[in-house]
């Protein structure tokens, strides 16, 4: 199995269309297609149900997809760690955001970290808590921020910040007679 066989199989997973695949991959169709076939050949079961009319993924092809887009990422950020190595960077913090939190929400807690490890390269990650929680798992990311402390078992939530809830009202109404809102 090689790299191209999985990033073949990325392709045609995403777009679930051989001709278009192949148009993204900036190839033939028939490599392609040869390809997947060698693959499906190589694990021994079949990846995609194909008929004339559509192509859809088999319950194997599904969770490869899952294995391939963890691999295909780690081979990711080892390159990136590489190159951040070769620009004078001695380490790395993968940061993952869930639930509409912002890097920006972060730049004190940014400003620290490059105050006490000016040479750690730090990478942020926008992903679904879901994602977020397996990559965790799986060492595709250090540290991850979310809004949700339901993370399950093998990883410890703990509040990093709480926020005051504001309300906006226009200035004559009714509300403003009320010092609380419950």
């Amino acid at each position: 199995m090689e790299l191209r066989h999985l990033r073949y199989f990325l392709a045609v997973a995403e777009e679930l269309r051989f001709a278009r695949a192949a148009e993204k991959l900036h190839i033939e169709q028939s490599p392609l297609s040869r390809a997947i076939k060698e693959l499906e050949e190589e694990l021994g079961v079949l990846l995609f149900a194909r008929t004339t009319r559509s192509t859809r993924l088999t319950h194997a092809g599904t969770l490869f997809l899952e294995h391939v887009r963890r691999v295909l990422a780690a081979l990711e950020q080892a390159r990136d760690s590489v190159k951040a190595a070769a620009n004078g960077f001695h380490g790395q913090l993968r940061v993952a955001l869930s639930d509409g939190i912002t890097p920006s929400r972060l730049s004190a807690l940014l400003a620290l970290c490059r105050q006490e490890e000016p040479e750690v390269e730090i990478r942020f990650f926008e992903v679904p808590l879901s994602q977020q929680i397996k990559g965790l798992h799986n060492d595709l990311y250090d540290v991850g921020f979310a809004q949700s402390n339901e993370v399950g078992d093998g990883i410890v939530a703990m509040p990093a910040w709480s926020d005051a809830l504001m309300v906006a009202v226009p200035a004559r109404h009714p509300l403003l007679a009320h010092k609380r809102i419950h």
